[in-house]
């Protein structure tokens, strides 16, 4: 009888990337209040935030 090989996918091959912030503690609570209210994790949050503020980026020059 022949296994199954285990299938390891690296890190980082998902389209997603690991990263670190320092967040104000304000911020921090806020966003744990929000993750409480809607269910949604902090990682996910943040995620929406980033995009949202990204397209509403607006360089002066």
């Amino acid at each position: 009888m022949q296994s199954e090989p285990i299938r390891i996918v690296k890190r980082g091959d998902d389209g997603h990337h690991l990263i670190s912030v320092r967040l104000r503690e304000s911020i921090y609570n806020r966003l744990e209040e929000l993750a409480k209210e809607t269910g949604c994790s902090r990682n996910e949050l943040i995620n929406l935030i980033l995009e949202q503020g990204l397209k509403n980026i607006v360089i002066e020059e």
